[in-house]
C-alpha cells in the first residue's frame, strides 16, 4: 500500500513520506510549468511580435531572468522574518498567475506602447510572484522532517524531480500552442497551469499540518498607520511590481546595479574574511572561487532560452519524422535529460564515493565546465559540416545533452558547498550571494547573447563565432581548475573542524 504509518510519529505518509511533500511536489510543478513554459515563448515573442530587434530582446531577456534570480532573497527574507513560508508561497503563486494570464494581453503586434508597457507589468508580477514563492516553497519542504531525518535527501530529490517534469512538459505543451495558435493561447496555458497549483495549495492545505506559518504572528499583526504588517507587505509588493516593471523598461539600468550591489558584496566578503581564522579565511575564500565558477558557468548555460533558441529556430532543420517541431519545444530537453540522467549520476558519486574515488567539489566544477564548452564545440562542429543547409536537429539534442551532464556536475553541489564553506554567522548572507552569482550570470548570458547579433557578418556565423569562443574559454577554464584542483582543496580544510 501507498498509504501507510510512520513508526515515529504515526502520521500517515505517502511511500514513507509526509502527504504534505506531495502537495509542494505539484505545486512546485505546475509553477514550473508555467515558468518554463512562458521562458520557452519570451524571446520570439519579443522578436516576432513586438518586432524588437535581437540586440534589445536579448537585454530585455537578460534584465528579466536576473530579477527573477535576486527576488528570491528579498521574499525570502520576508518570509522569513514576518509573513512565513506558507503565507509567501500563496501569495506569490497568485501575483504569477495574474502576470501569466496578463502576458495574453498582446495588442496588435509591434511596438505599441500600451500593448508593451502590459507586456512589462506582466514581468513584472511574475518576477515577484517567483521572489515570494521560489525559495519559500523548497524551505517549507525541509520543515516537514527534522535535521537528522534520514528522509531528508530523499525528500528533496523527489521535490527536484517535480521541477524537472514541469519543467519538460511547460515547453512541450505552452510552446506548441503558442506558436502554432497564437501566443496568448501559450501565455494562457502557462496561466492555466499556474491556476491548478495555485487551487492545489489552497485547498490541501491542511496536509502541510500547520508548517511554514509565521514565527511572528504577533509581529505580523502589529499595526502601522492603521494597518497590519501584513498588509503593507503586500501593499509593498505592489510597489515592487511597478519598480521591476520600470527596470524591464530601462533594462540597462539592470546591468548598473547588479554591477554595484557585486562590488559592495566583494568588497565586504574579502573585508570579512581577512578577519576571520586562518581556516575559516581559506573555506570563505573558497566558497567565492566557486561562485565565480557559477557565474561563467550560467553566463554560458543560458544561452538556451535566448540566442541558442533563435539559432534552433532559425538555423536548425527540426523535421523529425516528417513533422516540423515548434522550436519552442526543445527547451524541455534539458528538464527530460535532468530526469533521465540524475540517478545516473547520483548513483555514480556513490559508487565512486564507496571506493574513495570521488572527484572533489572544485573537480566536479571544472567537469560542469568542460561539459559546458564541449556542447558549444559539438553543436559547432555540426553546423560547419552543414555551411549551406539547415543544422541537424541532432546536434541540439547533443548540445542540451552535454549541457545537462554539466549541469549535473556543478549545479547540485554548489549550494551545498557555500553552505559548508560559509561561517555561521554569514551563512544567509552567502546563500544570497549565491543567489546573486546566478542572477549576474543571467544578466551575462545577455549580454554573450547581443554578441551574436552585434559582429559584422552574417547571423549564423556571428553564433557559430561566439559558440566557438565561449566554448573553448568554458573548457580553458574547467581545464584550468582540473589542474589547480591540489591547491584549491587545501583551502577546503575537509580534515579539520
Amino acid at each position: 500500500m501507498l498509504l501507510s504509518k510512520n513508526r515515529t510519529d504515526q502520521e500517515k505518509t505517502i511511500i514513507g513520506h509526509p502527504p504534505g511533500l506531495f502537495l509542494l511536489f505539484f505545486t512546485e510543478m505546475w509553477e514550473r510549468f508555467s515558468f518554463y513554459g512562458m521562458r520557452a515563448l519570451l524571446i520570439f515573442y519579443l522578436t516576432k511580435h513586438f518586432l524588437f530587434s535581437d540586440s534589445k530582446s536579448y537585454s530585455i531577456y537578460a534584465a528579466y531572468a536576473s530579477l527573477v534570480y535576486i527576488m528570491p532573497v528579498i521574499g525570502g527574507f520576508i518570509a522569513d522574518k514576518l509573513l512565513g513560508g506558507r503565507k509567501a508561497v500563496l501569495y506569490g503563486a497568485v501575483l504569477i498567475t495574474i502576470g501569466h494570464f496578463l502576458m495574453g494581453f498582446e495588442g496588435n503586434g509591434g511596438n505599441l506602447s500600451l500593448a508593451v508597457n502590459c507586456f512589462y507589468i506582466a514581468l513584472a508580477f511574475i518576477i515577484v510572484g517567483t521572489g515570494f514563492l521560489k525559495g519559500n516553497i523548497s524551505a517549507i519542504v525541509g520543515s516537514l522532517y527534522d535535521k537528522n531525518d534520514l528522509r531528508r535527501d530523499p525528500a528533496f530529490t523527489i521535490f527536484y524531480m517535480g521541477i524537472n517534469l514541469g519543467g519538460a512538459l511547460g515547453p512541450l505543451i505552452c510552446g506548441y500552442v503558442g506558436e502554432k495558435y497564437g501566443w496568448r493561447y501559450g501565455f494562457g496555458m502557462a496561466g492555466v497551469g499556474m491556476a491548478i497549483g495555485l487551487l492545489i495549495f489552497v485547498f490541501c492545505r491542511p496536509l502541510l499540518k500547520g508548517r511554514g506559518e509565521s514565527a511572528c504572528p504577533e509581529k505580523l499583526a502589529q499595526k502601522v498607520f492603521g494597518l497590519s504588517k501584513e498588509i503593507w507587505i503586500y501593499i509593498l509588493s505592489v510597489t515592487a511590481i511597478v519598480f521591476s516593471g520600470i527596470l524591464l523598461n530601462y533594462y540597462q539600468i539592470v546591468g548598473q546595479l547588479l554591477g554595484i550591489i557585486g562590488i559592495f558584496l566583494v568588497i565586504y566578503i574579502f573585508y570579512s574574511a581577512i578577519r576571520l581564522p586562518s581556516i575559516a579565511r581559506d573555506r570563505l575564500f573558497a566558497a567565492m572561487i566557486l561562485m565565480i565558477g557559477s557565474v561563467l558557468f550560467w553566463s554560458l548555460f543560458e544561452q538556451a532560452g535566448s540566442s541558442l533558441n533563435m539559432f534552433t529556430d532559425r538555423y536548425t532543420d527540426r523535421h523529425i519524422a516528417g513533422v516540423d517541431i515548434a522550436t519552442s519545444m526543445f527547451q524541455s530537453l534539458n528538464s527530460i535529460y535532468i530526469i533521465l540522467l540524475a540517478p545516473v549520476m547520483a548513483g555514480l558519486w556513490t559508487w565512486l564515493n564507496k571506493r574513495n574515488l570521488e572527484p572533489s567539489t572544485f573537480f566536479k566544477f571544472g567537469m560542469g565546465l568542460v561539459g559546458l564548452g564541449l556542447g558549444f564545440l559539438v553543436l559547432v562542429a555540426g553546423a560547419k559540416m552543414n555551411t549551406h543547409q539547415l543544422t541537424p536537429v541532432l546536434f541540439i539534442f547533443l548540445i542540451y545533452l552535454f549541457h545537462t551532464l554539466g549541469e549535473l556536475c556543478l549545479s547540485p553541489v554548489g549550494l551545498a558547498a557555500i553552505t559548508r564553506l560559509s561561517p555561521v554567522h554569514m551563512a544567509g548572507l552567502m546563500v544570497g550571494t549565491w543567489f546573486f552569482s546566478t542572477a549576474f550570470g543571467e544578466y551575462g548570458a545577455g549580454m554573450i547573447a547581443k554578441m551574436t547579433s552585434n559582429g559584422s557578418g552574417d547571423g549564423f556565423h556571428n553564433i557559430l563565432n561566439v559558440y566557438s569562443s565561449i566554448g573553448w574559454l568554458s573548457v580553458v577554464f574547467g581545464g584550468g581548475i582540473f589542474v589547480l584542483t591540489p591547491v584549491l582543496k587545501k583551502l577546503l580544510h575537509e580534515n579539520e573542524a
